[in-house]
């Protein structure tokens, strides 16, 4: 019976649903990017590993709020060991070093970052190997020509060949890859992690980025450090400060020529902004179903005010004032659950066009999906029950003389 009393107005159906429409597209196409969002980032703080603390040189006016751009180092190799050794809360130290350079193999080349750094560094950042080895303690001590590669540069330079025991050359020094890492995808500032060849720390200082490096041979570009629990790690930060003020020899009051940073909390406070800034757009598209819901109402009114006739019959004949409500409530119900339906449909493909065009992260869970549909039907439930209630109430005497 709803069903054919909607049939009958087909036109004032679709325009009364237009609201429920518009509001749920714009909620389901927010809480898909919100979420989309708050997935990407959590993947990412994972690729850095758990509990990772990273020192490097301070900010400064020309790094454009990147660590270390345009700074002069003063972390050494030593400056790691005596974290490592005093700081009980550290499990783990890597000094490192990078730059960017051109790897060539045969007649194939790539542009790629080279990392100076010790077998630790994949420890810290929980790096698994693909295939191969990781440095021994010999080719560290040794500045031995070894080289461990990204995922994407070892496709870049290899292809489907083997890269094990081959020869890349870097700056035109010669490199036997020993090892190729997993996949760990794109970091929380932009940086293509697998674009990379790591080398060990000496060799990197001897042979490609300490010759052209503007700071001293014995300088680091930063310090990566693992706690032993992430509840150790706001100790660990406090106790490595301390730590490296004194072996800097600052003064009291003087400012740190370090930086010492929690990147996984830093990500974490971002993906705490852009899920508030995720709930606020979805609030203020809600406000397009409370719209439509009021639309609903005012149509279901008009509906009673043109069937006070029908509504007086019905009573006449035996119908309950719970069956009239009933009767109207399902109309405004269907209204609503059919235009969530639409609406669901619109705003899922926008958030999947839109973010396949721009580039944006999505995610539409099934509980955002119910959701959608359920939201819809309370909407529905809520506005179209003063309509239903004022039905019910009629005289069937009055409503039978009503022209």
């Amino acid at each position: 019976m709803a069903l054919r009393a909607l049939q009958a107005n087909l036109l004032r159906s679709f325009l009364t649903m237009l609201g429920v429409i518009v509001g749920v597209a714009s909620v389901v196409s927010m809480v898909a990017f919100a979420a989309g969002a708050q997935r990407q980032i959590s993947e990412q703080i994972k690729t850095l590993g758990a509990n990772v603390l990273m020192i490097e040189p301070p900010r400064n006016s020309r790094g454009a709020g990147q660590a270390g751009r345009g700074a002069v180092s003063r972390l050494t190799e030593e400056d790691a060991e005596a974290i490592a050794a005093n700081i009980a809360q550290i499990a783990l130290t890597a000094p490192a070093l990078r730059g960017n350079v051109l790897a060539v193999h045969k007649n194939r080349n790539t542009w790629t970052t080279v990392n100076g750094t010790t077998s630790s560094y994949f420890a810290i950042r929980e790096w698994p190997l693909k295939q191969g080895r990781y440095f021994s303690q010999q080719e560290q001590s040794g500045a031995g020509k070894v080289a461990v590669l990204g995922q994407l540069t070892a496709e870049q330079l290899f292809g489907d060949t083997d890269p094990i025991g081959q020869v890349i050359r870097v700056l035109s020094v010669p490199f036997e890859v020993i090892g190729v890492l997993s996949e760990k995808g794109t970091s929380g500032w932009g940086r293509a992690q697998d674009q990379v060849v790591f080398v060990p720390i000496r060799t990197a200082k001897q042979r490609l980025i300490g010759s052209s490096n503007a700071v001293h041979r014995n300088s680091v570009e930063y310090i990566l450090a693992k706690a032993v629990s992430s509840s150790a790690v706001p100790v660990a930060e406090k106790r490595m400060t301390a730590l490296l003020r004194q072996r800097h020899r600052i003064g009291s009051g003087a400012a740190n020529d370090f930086l010492v940073s929690d990147p996984a909390s830093m990500m974490a406070a971002e993906n705490a902004v852009k899920r508030a800034l995720g709930w606020l757009l979805s609030g203020i598209a809600s406000v397009s179903l409370i719209v439509g819901g009021i639309g609903i109402m005012n149509i279901m009114l008009v509906s009673v005010t043109e069937r006070t006739r029908e509504i007086g019959l019905r009573i006449a004949i035996g119908a309950s004032p719970g069956h009239v409500q009933l009767q109207f409530l399902m109309e405004a119900v269907l209204l609503c659950v059919f235009g969530g339906a639409i609406g669901l449909a619109i705003g899922a493909s926008a958030a999947v066009l839109v973010g396949q065009l721009a580039g944006w992260p999505v995610f539409l869970s099934p509980l955002s999906v119910i959701g959608g549909v359920a939201v819809s039907a309370v909407v529905g439930l809520i506005f179209g029950y003063f309509p239903a209630r004022k039905a019910s109430k009629m005289d069937p005497v009055a409503a039978l003389k009503f022209e």
